[in-house]
């Protein structure tokens, strides 16, 4: 289940995301299909949202995308905003995605 918010028009590249990694995000949810013409994606680890940062995503033909590392072995959490204020946090559930460990790491 790690790309289970396909539907919603959230895609992690890559499928099994791991401490250390660079993943792609690319966004084609709810604000880009209203016509946003920027996107933030606002990214968070664990229960807590530690090491909180917006990013700004590039408008694409397929999406706002952006690339990220990944900064800690807790959950992953994302939501998305435009510049009006509108949100796009997954009806409040926001966009969660589990890390694994860096095997290379140990």
């Amino acid at each position: 289940m790690y790309n289970m918010y396909h539907k919603n028009g959230v895609i992690v590249t890559p499928n099994v995301i791991a401490d250390g990694d660079n993943v792609t995000v690319t966004y084609k949810g709810l604000l880009y299909n209203s016509g946003a013409n920027h996107v933030y994606m606002h990214v968070g680890y664990g229960d807590n949202w530690d090491n909180v940062s917006d990013i700004k995503m590039e408008k694409t033909s397929n999406g706002f995308v952006a690339k990220i590392p990944v900064k800690g072995h807790e959950q992953l959490n994302m939501a998305f905003k435009d510049c009006a204020g509108n949100w796009d946090n997954n009806s409040g559930r926001n966009y969660r995605f589990e890390v694994q460990a860096n095997m290379k790491r140990s």
